[in-house]
């Protein structure tokens, strides 16, 4: 079942669906404009027992505070820096975004600062008005914090590819840059 992002957060007004859209549309025409890097995040069809999941779950340790992996995934250049391609992110809600050079496109829902991230997500290649709801929940364990990701909504067949998506483009390459800092 395909969701909008109406649907899906119940919460969004009319001008905020109709900017969401205009965000969408800008998305596919960058998408479009570079294809070539689009075809690096074409997904490999689930199967089996996976072909009709429409939600996952995941959870990681980041060696970083909360706020610092708030800050990373809301700013702009700093989401850029992690993830090494174009980011332009609004850090409020209702703002838009744009990550891994328009390949990834929304708008942020709920924020709580240091704690909760909630976007109305969508890869540029899948059909006009089709979203998923992503939730990024924080908690700090010592210096470190706890991420719980959980992915809803998105279309069937999808799962494999989101899930070993999550990880290498987020997880690992969070992992990695952070070591470094």
């Amino acid at each position: 079942m395909r969701k909008s992002v109406g649907e899906l957060a119940g919460v969004l007004t009319r001008r905020q669906v109709i900017a969401g859209s205009a965000v969408g549309l800008a998305g596919l025409a960058l998408g479009s404009a570079s294809a070539g890097a689009q075809q690096a995040m074409t997904e490999t069809p689930s199967t089996g027992a996976d072909k009709t999941r429409t939600a996952l779950h995941q959870e990681v340790d980041l060696k970083a505070a909360p706020h610092r992996i708030y800050e990373i995934l809301l700013d702009s250049k700093l989401f850029g820096a992690f993830s090494t391609e174009p980011a332009t992110i609004s850090p409020e809600a209702g703002g838009a975004f744009s990550v891994f050079g328009a390949r990834i496109v929304g708008r942020n829902i709920e924020l709580v600062p240091d704690q909760r991230i909630v976007q109305a997500w969508r890869p540029a290649y899948w059909e006009p008005g089709v979203y998923s709801l992503v939730k990024f929940e924080l908690k700090a364990q010592g210096s470190q914090t706890h991420v719980t990701l959980d992915h809803t909504g998105f279309p069937e067949g999808h799962f494999a590819s989101l899930s070993s998506g999550w990880k290498e483009h987020y997880w690992e390459r969070l992992a990695k840059y952070l070591a470094k800092e």
